[in-house]
């Protein structure tokens, strides 16, 4: 899967705007993330909203198909 990260998601992975990985649920996703990145990318990922191939996703426990793409989407301030 392909995971694309935007704003501070960006910057807690060291500046990477995207990445592959391999996860078959989106919180498998998230653990090996943070254990790539760090506490700094977890807390992101925490309080982070996701999009799976377009649609959002917000149950940890769904399996992500083959070849997903996967946007990270940290609170965005602003108006």
């Amino acid at each position: 899967m392909i995971v694309r990260y935007f704003a501070a998601a960006r910057a807690a992975a060291g500046g990477l705007s995207s990445e592959t990985i391999s996860a078959t649920t989106l919180g498998q996703m998230n653990r090996v993330l943070a254990a790539r990145h760090g506490e700094r990318l977890a807390a992101v990922l925490a309080s982070s909203s996701f999009l799976v191939d377009s649609t959002a996703c917000h149950d940890p426990h769904r399996p992500l198909p083959a070849g997903a793409v996967v946007d990270v989407l940290p609170p965005f301030a602003g108006g």
